[in-house]
């Protein structure tokens, strides 16, 4: 019998479904490591095809790293995830590239010149604001997901303390977290469809839609990279402080039994900052000229003025 919340003394035969379970509950349930990245790309796609691309290319990464770190577990090698401050190096790594991409979407940022750093002038910020946000790098969640694939929880730690260890040979060390992996991706897929089809659904021209969407992904990707990284700092000044901050619930499920930083940064600041991003977008996009108002002007003006 399979026990995903303690999975102990299994055969070699029940290590696989045990792996893949494992991934599809930490693929659904909510996690620092997967939801607020497949979420903001998924949006910012705002289709369900797009989404599920977004869930797919996270997750690929994500298992590509599983399996390597299986393997280091294998071998023993992995000490180094355990060490105290270890998950708040990697938050701060993920916060930083997370709020990289979002201001690149926005086309936010300073101008280097002639090796001096410039802020925008008050015309080049008017200008700069009225530019649509950019479509999201392709790669981008490929990034994501193998740095934050480098985070330990309480799956990875199954992962590297019991299936690893649990491999008969050196060749097939990584399998677990390859399976590991791919039952990840399996529900990224589908809550990145879900994410997108939501976006797809808004009541909003396809011109405001594409607008409302990469502003809301941009949004969320770097107010959710600022809280990575503020909860990083203090996690390595403190470690002790933040790894003390969990509220113990009855459900013995991975993720949602004991609900602590990792729960805070998944749901209530991920979804805070989507809302607002989403509410603040839906308003500048209402008062976005519509093609309709904005062909005649143009006509207009190409006309040539007439003889006097």
């Amino acid at each position: 019998m399979i026990n995903l919340w303690d999975p102990q003394h299994l055969t070699l035969i029940l290590v696989f479904p045990t792996a893949f379970l494992l991934g599809m509950t930490h693929g659904v349930t909510p996690d620092e490591h997967t939801w607020p990245i497949t979420f903001s790309y998924s949006v910012g796609s705002y289709s369900s095809r797009g989404g599920r691309r977004a869930g797919f290319l996270f997750s690929a990464a994500f298992t590509l790293q599983r399996a390597i770190a299986s393997e280091l577990a294998f071998l023993a090698l992995t000490s180094f995830e355990f060490a105290a401050r270890w998950e708040y190096v990697v938050y701060l790594v993920v916060g930083a590239v997370m709020a990289a991409s979002g201001l690149y979407i926005l086309q936010k940022g300073q101008v280097l010149h002639l090796g001096h750093v410039h802020g925008p002038s008050p015309d080049s910020r008017a200008a700069r604001d009225m530019k649509p946000p950019r479509p999201i790098p392709p790669y981008m969640p490929l990034v994501h997901g193998f740095i934050a694939g480098w985070g330990v929880g309480a799956f990875a730690v199954i992962i590297y303390t019991v299936l690893a260890p649990a491999m008969p040979s050196v060749w097939i060390g990584w399998v677990p977290g390859a399976l590991f992996g791919l039952g990840t991706m399996v529900m990224q897929i589908l809550l990145g469809s879900a994410f997108g089809a939501w976006m797809e659904r808004r009541r909003l021209s396809a011109e405001a839609k594409q607008y409302v969407a990469r502003k809301m992904s941009g949004r969320t990707l770097t107010g959710g990279g600022i809280a990575f990284m503020a909860v990083a700092v203090l996690g390595l000044v403190w470690p002790g402080v933040i790894a003390r901050i969990a509220l113990v619930t009855p459900i013995h499920i991975h993720n949602l039994h004991s609900l602590g930083a990792g729960f805070i940064l998944a749901v209530p600041i991920l979804f805070g900052v989507a809302a607002w991003a989403f509410f603040t977008s839906t308003h500048e996009a209402a008062q976005m000229p519509s093609a309709s108002e904005v062909e005649p002007q143009v006509v207009r003006s190409a006309r040539p003025s007439p003889n006097p």
